[in-house]
Order: C-alpha cells, then structure tokens, then sequence
C-alpha cells in the first residue's frame, strides 16, 4: 500500500522555518499501528492523518512515539492543504477529534487561520517536584492548564534554558511551556518542551499558544497578540481570544510532496 505525504512547515514565511509537520491525507482510515510506524519513521514533532466523512475531516495526530490528542501546528498544515489543493472554493474546513472540535480558514495575504479551545491556566501554590530542577533555572510564576506554564522574567530567560529532559518526561503533566513578556513588536516569547510525548523540544506549538493566549490576553489587558517562540528554528504566531475559542494565525510552505510505502 501507498498513501501521499507532505512536510509542510507550518507559522512559517518560507521553507525550513516554523514547524514541520508531515501530512497523510487519506481516503479511509489505516491501521493505528501504521499510522505510528509512519510518524516514527518521519521523526517530525506530528505527523497528522485524516480522512474526509460527509464534508468534514476526522484527524488524528501522531509524535514519534505515541498518539495525541490535540495538535494546533499540523492541524494548520492540513487545513492549508485542504483548501489549496482539496476545496480551492472553500473559506474554510473542519475537522473533528477525540479531543476536539477544531476549523481552518483562511486569512489575509497568504496567511490561514485556525480555531481552537482556549486553555485558561490556573496559578499553582507549590511547584510539582522535578519541575524546577528539570528546567534548570527557578521560573518566578507557575500555572498550569493541559501543561505547565512556566512565567520568567525576561525574554533571555526563557533563550537561555537548557533542561533535563529526562527529568521533565517524568513530571504528572504531558508538557511544558516557558515565557516571559516580549520585546520589540511581541508581546510575549515562549518555547515547549514535550520530552514525555517524544518531543524534546517542539519548534512553534499550536496548542502552547491555546494556553499562552488567554494568560498574555488577561495580563496585557489586549484581544490580539503577536508571540514569538524562542526555538532554533523559530516562528512567530498572531494570537486572538474569542471567548472560549482562541484563533492561530500564521504562514504555511511545502518543503516535501511525494509518497509512503507500507
């Protein structure tokens, strides 16, 4: 069997930026143990399948190691995907989950927007053990919503950080989100570590900024933000709080189209 694959680099202006995400588009559902296979041996943060059911999408997402159930960056690639090549007449497409229910529509000059659930962080009183030591450096501030979130107080901060891995793939949440207040035109840098989903440190993460969204929202008192994750290879996210949804707003370009063998 054979099915088509794309590395799209999502929140990206240009090839090999942002965060790659290898595309499956399907027309039925293959086994759970391939899709895995697939994404272990594409090796990318995601690895994302779906599968069009009565003018919607079902999708699934896979890191190298095991299935998510939320992914913000790869939903985007394939959103993007759909409405380039599938339905060029389409303002918009939907896909369903396990996790949730999620849309991709496109934006203005060139861009693609994708709606998502608001993942509002409550402030913890005592740091979970192995956070701090994992991370290296004491963060002034600890939340927590689907992952920790982790607030520092300068940009540098947050760049400098070199964690044990292995120290943060054993903590009770599957993530972890650093920030601190931004500098020049942004107005918050952040970076995600996702050792315990196989994904030591993820490039530019979509469903990092569905928790960093609203936190930076009620603090700088402002609707619409621009983030910018501090990876190597960097990327940059307009970010909008809609109520309970949050809406993703950034570039995608194609590095690779061809096809997986299995």
């Amino acid at each position: 069997m054979q099915s088509r694959i794309l590395i799209i680099d999502a929140f990206a202006d240009r090839p090999l930026s942002g965060n790659p995400a290898a595309v499956c588009p399907l027309s039925t559902w293959i086994a759970e143990e391939v899709m895995q296979a697939i994404a272990a041996e594409m090796n990318l943060s995601e690895t994302v399948f779906f599968v069009c059911k009565d003018g919607e999408y079902e999708i699934r997402w896979f890191t190298p190691t095991r299935e998510v159930d939320l992914i913000g960056h790869a939903t985007l690639a394939a959103g993007a995907f759909i409405l380039n090549e599938l339905e060029p007449d389409s303002s918009h497409v939907r896909f369903s989950s396990k996790g949730a229910d999620l849309e991709v529509k496109r934006g203005g000059e060139g861009d693609y927007i994708i709606d998502m659930p608001s993942l509002k962080p409550q402030l913890l009183s005592d740091p979970p053990d192995g956070l701090i030591k994992g991370l290296g450096h004491r963060p002034s501030e600890i939340w927590a919503a689907k992952h920790y979130l982790c607030v520092f107080d300068k940009p540098d901060d947050v760049a400098q950080l070199s964690p044990d891995f292995a120290i943060l793939a054993g903590l009770d949440l599957p993530a972890v989100i650093v920030t601190a207040a931004g500098f020049e035109e942004f107005d918050f840098v952040s970076r995600f570590f996702a050792p315990a989903n196989g994904v030591p440190e993820d490039p530019v993460s979509g469903v990092a900024h569905c928790c960093l969204t609203p936190f930076w929202a009620e603090r700088l008192r402002k609707d619409v933000l621009l983030g910018r994750q501090l990876s190597h290879r960097g990327g940059v996210v307009r970010c909008r709080v809609k109520g309970d949804r949050v809406q993703l707003e950034g570039k995608v370009a194609v590095f690779l189209d061809g096809w997986v063998r299995y």
